[in-house]
């Protein structure tokens, strides 16, 4: 009998762990886990209360790792997140204590809640996976992977993400409300905990069923993941597009390209493929490009993923 303790087996394992707390959201579970796999960070962008802090505590207690959520605000400052020196009176020398961003799964809640400043200081780590104070690098350890979260229907006392903070996130999406079935299995499962547990949180009857390691080999196997020549030419196509498209005012950067095909391959891997097809680029395109280009109209994200899809459409038509 096969062993389930494989690289390929180790993403599906979370997949079905994070589905016993997030009801009705298959997609959106299977999103976190392909940019996870990509060994890159996404972004939520939804009203409260749609389950995006559960998925990521989800994913945190499915997974034998560290976890830290970072609540964003106004008076934030980039030491609270990164750590800072203090001066150790024993030993006459400062010493690093470490900020939460020392963590295999960080959760950004609110995160354009914060100012550009303390934004900021996510970029080298989200980048680099390093930390620089006072002079000083510190690595951080693998997988290191960020879930930011943010509320885009709320503008008082918010901060727009700058482009280049947009770019580190290999995927942007939006949970959405459940329908009546969905939110009728998500009120009987709270009661039905809440009798069994003595609590409403569903995430605390989830056990971790991967480690790092087996996320580290999942990571590598996903980015040996073939790519054709013509699957690459229509990926850049798509990319091109959005930079010669009257409709948008700025298009997707170089690195949404490296972006574009780390989430392929990732994705290939999670459906138990060795290759891309063009149906993932399909699928992806408005979940890679989305956040990453701007339209010259004011448009809603729904309008504007929109767009994204019928360029995708009509570059793949000519395919």
């Amino acid at each position: 009998m096969p062993s389930t303790r494989t690289p390929a087996a180790a993403p599906k394992r979370l997949i079905e762990s994070i589905s016993r707390s997030i009801i009705g959201k298959p997609e959106a579970i299977e999103l976190v886990v392909t940019a996870l796999l990509a060994g890159s960070h996404v972004l939520l962008e939804d009203t409260p209360g749609t389950g995006k802090t559960l998925l990521a505590k989800s994913l945190a207690r499915s997974f034998d790792g560290s976890f830290k959520r970072i609540q964003f605000t106004s008076d934030i400052m980039p030491s609270d997140i990164t750590g800072n020196s203090i001066f150790n009176m024993k030993s006459g020398e400062f010493e690093f204590i470490p900020g939460p961003i020392f963590s295999n799964i960080i959760l950004a809640d609110e995160i354009n809640r914060a100012t550009p400043r303390s934004q900021s200081s996510l970029l080298e780590v989200m980048e680099e996976n390093q930390v620089t104070v006072d002079g000083t690098t510190y690595e951080l350890g693998r997988p290191f992977f960020v879930i930011a979260t943010q509320n885009p229907l709320e503008s008082y006392g918010t901060f727009p993400l700058p482009e280049s903070q947009l770019d580190r996130f290999i995927l942007s999406f939006s949970m959405g409300y459940p329908n009546l079935q969905e939110e009728t299995d998500i009120l009987r499962l709270h009661r039905q905990n809440t009798i069994q547990t003595q609590t409403t949180s569903l995430h605390f009857q989830l056990e971790p069923v991967v480690n790092a390691e087996e996320i580290r080999e999942a990571q590598h196997q996903a980015g040996s993941v073939d790519l054709s020549d013509e699957v690459e030419r229509l990926l850049l196509q798509v990319v091109q597009r959005t930079r010669n498209d009257e409709r948008f005012a700025f298009g997707a950067s170089t690195r949404a390209s490296v972006s574009f095909l780390r989430a392929l391959q990732a994705y290939a891997f999670l459906q138990g493929r060795e290759y891309v097809i063009p149906d993932d680029i399909k699928y992806l395109a408005p979940f890679v490009l989305g956040h990453r280009v701007a339209l010259r109209q004011p448009a809603r994200r729904p309008e504007k993923l929109a767009i994204v899809q019928d360029l995708v459409a009509e570059v793949l038509k000519k395919h």
